[in-house]
């Protein structure tokens, strides 16, 4: 539904394992303003080995819904699944910056189990420093203009990626306010650094889907980043975000704004269907209906909430998991939890999650820091928990 008209807009695309979802923000005064936005359930594979036929399904997927939404822009904002990135935090001593470089690279290749040649380096000093990135690509720019725009006549893009750790395409995990290398500053004691790898024939997927689309795809980021945009804003208190879909959960703890750890398993909504299929022996509708009517909650029928229960013991299990791997790190305590997905709308979901792990548990608003016509606000409020990423990657320039 086409609802202003701008010339200056960016479209957020999420493609997700079961379904896209684009929205069309526009900036209005330094604000985002709601242009238009679209999804459709579609059955797809971002990991398909038939690559070329399977890239050229989702370009026509996501032209589909543009035309169906009208869509004007073709400035796009993209992100990467959270499974396939690797994400942690290491530790190094104070050092020269020249040096942190090649420290960096060294650590890595402890933590990541491919070779280094493969994947795109990012990374970032945390704590309480004003370095908000130091990787030298952002900070000399090289390379970074073919990553961003792959509509540029160099074809040699990726190639380009094998002799230097880029950064994951015009701060892939970071906000361009945040590229500060050359203010980095040396203290006594140890760098707390982030450091987020992707593989490159990931990303070259990517740029080719939206190359067939005939989108310009200007920035690709990861999930993480944009759920802490559309969710967080401004809120520079610790949170764990729950973005429970279809197919898989995805955890994140977000510090100061920055995602610092991302957990991804593969359990979410269909599984939990799944589950009230076999155990009450009812078909995939009623399933459904069940789960959309009782969820949690402890009124009518025990069975249902029972059953619901048992299905979400991994995600649960995982939830706890990532609280102790923080906790490990010698990090802050987490001040909330925030839901969002498809799936997070099970009812009572907040209040049992709260009880269990004696938390604040809340149900994110992506649609928050939105400016949108109020006689719609039942629409977007009922679709906006699987809105989130995409609104928070169209978000990234306004």
């Amino acid at each position: 539904m086409k609802l202003f008209s701008s010339a200056t807009s960016y479209l957020g695309v999420d493609i997700g394992t079961s379904s896209i979802k684009l929205v069309e923000l526009e900036n209005y005064k330094n604000q985002a303003r709601l242009k238009t936005y679209g999804y459709a359930d579609v059955s797809i594979n971002i990991l398909s080995s038939a690559i070329e036929k399977n890239n050229q399904s989702i370009a026509d997927y996501i032209n589909q819904i543009a035309n169906r939404a009208h869509i004007q822009t073709r400035q796009v904002v993209a992100a990467l699944p959270t499974f396939s990135v690797f994400n942690f935090i290491i530790n190094l001593p104070a050092m020269p910056k020249k040096d942190l470089d090649a420290a960096i690279k060294w650590e890595a290749k402890k933590f990541i189990p491919v070779p280094l040649e493969e994947m795109i380096l990012d990374w970032k000093i945390l704590g309480n420093k004003k370095v908000k990135l130091a990787t030298k690509a952002v900070a000399d720019n090289k390379g970074l203009d073919k990553v961003m725009n792959p509509a540029s006549k160099d074809e040699s893009t990726f190639q380009d990626l094998k002799d230097s750790t880029e950064a994951l395409a015009k701060g892939a995990v970071q906000d361009k306010d945040q590229f500060n290398y050359e203010k980095a500053p040396i203290k006594s004691d140890n760098y707390r650094i982030l450091l987020t790898a992707a593989p490159k024939n990931l990303v070259a997927r990517y740029i080719d889907i939206f190359k067939r689309a005939k989108f310009n795809l200007l920035s690709l980021e990861t999930e993480a980043f944009a759920l802490s945009r559309s969710l967080l804003g401004n809120d520079m208190s610790t949170v764990m975000i729950i973005d429970i879909g279809s197919t898989n959960a995805d955890i994140c703890v977000i510090e100061e704004g920055v995602p610092v750890l991302n957990r991804g398993i593969d359990t979410g909504g269909e599984f939990i269907t799944k589950t009230i299929m076999n155990s009450l022996n009812v078909n995939k509708d009623r399933a459904e209906q069940f789960k959309r009517d009782f969820g949690l909650s402890t009124a009518g029928d025990r069975n249902v909430p029972e059953v619901i229960q048992k299905s979400l013991n991994s995600i649960i299990n995982e939830i706890k998991f990532v609280f102790e791997l923080y906790q490990r790190q010698g990090s802050n305590s987490i001040d909330k939890i925030i839901l969002t997905g498809g799936s997070s709308f099970l009812p009572n979901l907040p209040k049992y999650l709260s009880d269990l792990l004696n938390m604040q548990v809340i149900i994110g608003d992506p649609w928050d820091r939105i400016i949108y016509p109020m006689d719609i606000k039942p629409i977007l409020q009922e679709i906006g928990p699987r809105m989130s990423v995409s609104i928070g990657l169209a978000m990234r320039d306004i």
